[in-house]
């Protein structure tokens, strides 16, 4: 399982990347990997406002639905519609072209509350 040490992560595995006040997110290796096949991704609407911890959307797998959480709150400027036309990207590339969506927030001090590599690798208890 990957768990890229330049990332913060969520308890609900979530991932998130920091630029500036910019956070992309997306779910980890582990939860794609629990979810199994992804078939279907409800994205947020860009321009909504969400509270750290609220959700943004589901991943759909051929096992079951599971809601993503944000990692944390502020403005949704971005999604990656990609995953509309291809949601196995969730699967095949969970840290990169399987991103979610992005965050404008409006500080760092709830994207450095999130869990770092080693901490998210105990959690996960690899």
């Amino acid at each position: 399982m990957q768990i890229p040490s330049d990332l913060r992560y969520s308890s609900d595995h979530e991932w998130a990347k920091s630029t500036g006040d910019v956070v992309r997110i997306g779910i980890t290796d582990y939860a794609q990997d629990a979810l199994g096949d992804v078939v279907f991704v409800d994205l947020p609407k860009v321009g909504a406002t969400l509270n750290a911890g609220a959700t943004l959307g589901e991943v759909e797998s051929t096992k079951s639905v599971s809601e993503i959480y944000a990692p944390v709150g502020g403005t949704v400027s971005a999604v990656n519609a990609q995953l509309s036309s291809s949601p196995e990207l969730v699967n095949s590339d969970p840290y990169g072209e399987g991103w979610i969506c992005e965050i404008t927030t409006s500080g760092a001090t709830e994207f450095e509350a999130l869990l770092d590599a080693a901490a998210y690798q105990t959690l996960t208890n690899n």
